[in-house]
């Protein structure tokens, strides 16, 4: 077992939910049922998936596995069933934790194991061969598994020690906060949660509150009810939590100034896609204590966090200490400290520096600031380069906007799709919300022409998990308009 766990407090509860508690003793109990269990499979060195809710027996499972060295493979509950069965076939997992049988069964695992907890143990009917031939998974603890902007899941291959360096290094910047309560406010098979929540609330020594994802008021990747959460950090009288951007402008748009509800939260972390400035500012005028990140999967999830003793509005943070970033000459970030990097399937690059394709600056205080995603550039017919993001944020950032991408590849002006925060809200609202950020923007990056349309949804197949917009999916679905606003016939 790594070496945390003789740090942590010995009858402090660490994980919990409405029904339980369970302090180290309990849960190092919990952890040598589950290793025995694992170890009776068939197949006792091959990866084993969870899918499930949020639950304190998840953590338990992953840190079970992490002591038999063994691969887990976490199947997030918001993807599709053909994005399950290819995680299945790729990683060539040969058995389940799941707490539906009958889910578990339709996935291929028919045989229940003899281990009784919240979830089954599910073993395959036989031997899952992975379609990738030959994959090596030596010092492989997990394979996270992404969406991205395709429709098949791509697997990140992570070591234990990666994982805990990240939650180590947030610890040390945490510290001073001495944070005593974390709720669980993403589903644990998000590699964010995972490491920057629950690993990090461990090594604190503070209590992780794991609730059903919709007693947090999360409904699968892209509905959120703002007061459910607000109700359940009240309740439990949460300190910290981590929210991506829509999730905080949700909980913003739901609070009184000063609400009474979020009077013991001292630290807000949002990530997982670019946030608006005017949110976080927004947020801070209710009292949330917002501050935001950057990260990504290859590096264990968080890379630099704004915390209250160091922190600068609209950029992303410092490096945390096991990083260091620095920008290419082309302007793309680049990060060292991650070790090797790893896609399922693919060979292992021990380069030192991770190119992450995102665009970005640093100021002569270290602090980052992202300027876009380096394939998102657009370039107009006049020549001239815009990241998207750029004028999305400042979309977002106003009152009537939930959602926006901005389009013009090739063409003489912008254009952008956006979704209205409210049915309530009239065109002429809409039109002089543009106006208000065209006027922050120069010429050529100003939007000559937008259009309404409905939310953008893993559902609907037009945004990630975490809220980024699949921008060739949505040129594809929106064709006909922009074909009409760039041939002159504006449709709004």
């Amino acid at each position: 077992m790594h070496s945390w766990i003789n740090k942590l407090p010995d009858n402090s509860p660490l994980l919990s939910n409405a029904d339980e508690a369970w302090d180290k003793a309990t849960l190092l109990k919990k952890i040598a049922r589950i290793k025995e269990s694992l170890s009776q499979r068939k197949n006792p060195h091959a990866p084993v998936g969870i899918l499930s809710d949020n639950h304190p027996e998840w953590l338990a499972i992953d840190l079970a596995t992490q002591s038999l060295g063994i691969t887990l493979v976490p199947l997030p509950s918001f993807f599709t069933p053909s994005q399950w069965v290819h995680t299945i076939r790729t990683s060539g997992m040969q058995a389940i934790f799941c707490a539906h049988d009958e889910l578990a069964r339709n996935l291929g695992f028919v045989f229940k194991n003899s281990y009784a907890g919240h979830f089954g143990l599910f073993e395959s009917a036989s031997s899952i061969n992975s379609l990738l031939h030959d994959v090596d998974l030596t010092d492989v603890q997990k394979i996270t598994f992404t969406s991205g902007t395709t429709s098949e899941p791509k697997g990140v291959c992570l070591s234990t020690a990666q994982q805990w360096a990240v939650a180590e290094s947030l610890e040390t910047i945490l510290r001073p906060l001495a944070i005593k309560k974390h709720l669980n406010c993403l589903p644990l098979a998000v590699l964010l949660e995972n490491i920057a929540g629950a690993y990090t609330a461990l090594l604190c020594g503070a209590e992780n509150i794991c609730l059903p994802l919709a007693e947090v008021g999360l409904h699968g990747a892209s509905a959120f009810d703002a007061n459910t959460c607000l109700n359940a950090i009240a309740q439990y009288q949460i300190e910290s939590v981590i929210l991506l951007p829509q999730m905080l402008q949700a909980m913003t748009a739901a609070c009184e100034v000063h609400d009474e509800r979020i009077k013991s939260l001292k630290f807000v972390a949002v990530g997982g896609a670019k946030t608006p400035v005017a949110l976080i500012e927004s947020a801070r005028s209710k009292g949330i204590p917002a501050y935001e990140g950057y990260g990504l999967s290859e590096c264990s999830s968080v890379v630099a966090l704004n915390t209250p003793s160091h922190q600068k509005t609209g950029s992303v943070g410092k490096a945390l200490p096991n990083r260091k970033i620095r920008i290419s000459p082309e302007g793309e970030i680049e990060i060292s400290g991650q070790g090797s990097t790893r896609y399922l399937g693919h060979e292992t690059s021990d380069q030192e520096w991770l190119a992450t394709g995102d665009l970005g600056h640093l100021d002569e205080e270290g602090f980052l600031y992202i300027d876009g995603r380096k394939k998102n550039i657009l370039i107009t017919s006049f020549g001239r380069n815009v990241s998207p993001e750029w004028p999305e944020s400042l979309l977002i950032g106003q009152t009537e906007i939930a959602q926006a991408v901005v389009i013009g590849d090739g063409q003489a002006f912008l254009s952008a799709l956006i979704v209205p925060s409210s049915s309530l809200i009239s065109q002429d609202q809409l039109e002089a919300a543009v106006q208000r950020v065209n006027q922050d923007l120069p010429d050529y990056a100003r939007l000559g022409a937008w259009f309404t349309a409905e939310p953008l949804t893993t559902n609907n197949g037009l945004a990630t998990a975490n809220g980024r917009p699949k921008r060739t999916e949505i040129l594809k679905q929106y064709e006909q308009q922009l074909n009409a606003i760039y041939s002159g016939a504006v449709i709004q």
